[in-house]
């Protein structure tokens, strides 16, 4: 007589159990291989956004640093006026020294400030600084 086996036989519950473990790896294999795309795919993003902002930040910084050059070279050009008109009213103010020394007239002569020569000593009130670059 041949031994049939039954459905429940010991050798098939081992080889189903085998199936359904591979099967349930291969399962588990593919949300991984899911969840570690979707990991690198948002990764992906937020470099290109960080690239982005800098983009922008380097604009702004360039944009600065032209306004500073800018105003640096408008600042020598009114320090080098502020020298020059000075000296004339020096100057002038000597002509009118000399002027009421001969003439005998009395003129009033205004004296220069050396503050004139050093506005950066003056005291002035604090200045707002203007946000240039908002958050």
């Amino acid at each position: 007589m041949a031994s049939k086996q039954s459905p429940t036989s010991p050798g098939l519950d081992i080889d189903e159990r085998k199936r359904k473990r591979m099967l349930s790896n291969r399962e588990s294999a593919r949300r991984s291989r899911m969840r570690k795309q979707k990991h690198l795919d948002e990764l992906i993003a937020q470099v290109s956004q960080i690239q982005e902002e800098n983009k922008k930040l380097r604009g702004m910084i360039d944009g600065a640093a032209d306004l500073y050059v800018t105003f640096s070279s408008e600042n020598n050009v009114l320090r080098d006026q502020l020298a020059k008109m000075t000296d004339r009213l020096r100057c002038l103010n000597s002509v009118l020294e000399i002027a009421s020394e001969i003439g005998g007239l009395s003129i009033e002569i205004p004296v220069i400030s050396d503050m004139l020569m050093e506005p950066w000593l003056r005291p002035c009130p604090l200045q707002p600084i203007p946000d240039m670059f908002p958050c």
